[in-house]
Formats: C-alpha cells, sequence, structure tokens
C-alpha cells in the first residue's frame, strides 16, 4: 500500500510538471504556479523519505544493538559507542539529503 501512495504522489508530480510545460506559452503565471507545485511535491518527497530512512536506519542500528548488548553483555560499552557514533553518521546523512530537498525548492 505504501508503495502504491509512493507511486501516485511521483505521478502527481510528474503531472504538475508536465501541466507546467505545456501552459509556457497560454498563460506564463500558470505555469509558474504549476511549477512551483511540482518543486513542492519533489521536495516533500525528498525531505520526508531521507526522514523515513534514516528512521529506519537508526531503528535498526538500536534493535541490532539491543540483541548484540543481549548476546555479549560484557561488550555493552563498545557496542553501545559504536551505535552512537553510527546512528550520527547515519543522521547528518539524513540532515544533508533534507537541506538538499529544500534547495531544490526555489
Amino acid at each position: 500500500m505504501k508503495l502504491a501512495h509512493f507511486t501516485l504522489a511521483l505521478i502527481a508530480g510528474t503531472v504538475f510538471v508536465n501541466v507546467a510545460s505545456a501552459a509556457d506559452a497560454v498563460d506564463p503565471i500558470a505555469a509558474i504556479a504549476a511549477a512551483n507545485w511540482g518543486k513542492a511535491i519533489g521536495a516533500g518527497l525528498a525531505c520526508g523519505l531521507a526522514a523515513i530512512g534514516a528512521g529506519v536506519g537508526i531503528g535498526r542500528i538500536g534493535g541490532s544493538a539491543v540483541e548484540s548488548i543481549a548476546r555479549q553483555p560484557e561488550m555493552a560499552t563498545r557496542i553501545f559507542i559504536n551505535m552512537i557514533l553510527t546512528a550520527a553518521l547515519v543522521e547528518g546523512v539524513a540532515l544533508f539529503a533534507v537541506v538538499a530537498g529544500f534547495l531544490n525548492f526555489k
């Protein structure tokens, strides 16, 4: 079901961009408005997918760390440090993706 929503959002963004290019000759104001809708959908998708990806990634990191600590409690400190470092790197990449999505919406 989620794939269907994602596909529908991509189709809607493509339709708005195509409407913008078709309306250039008829009404330049409508073309600008339609192009901005397409960019807004694209920026929203980029930011949303980055946030979802980071959430899934950090969730898997945390779950694996808890499982590893349960298997080897004596390594808890090392596992925790590696978990925090990896989660910070994933969060940094997600932040860059969100910023790139916002920068594309000009």
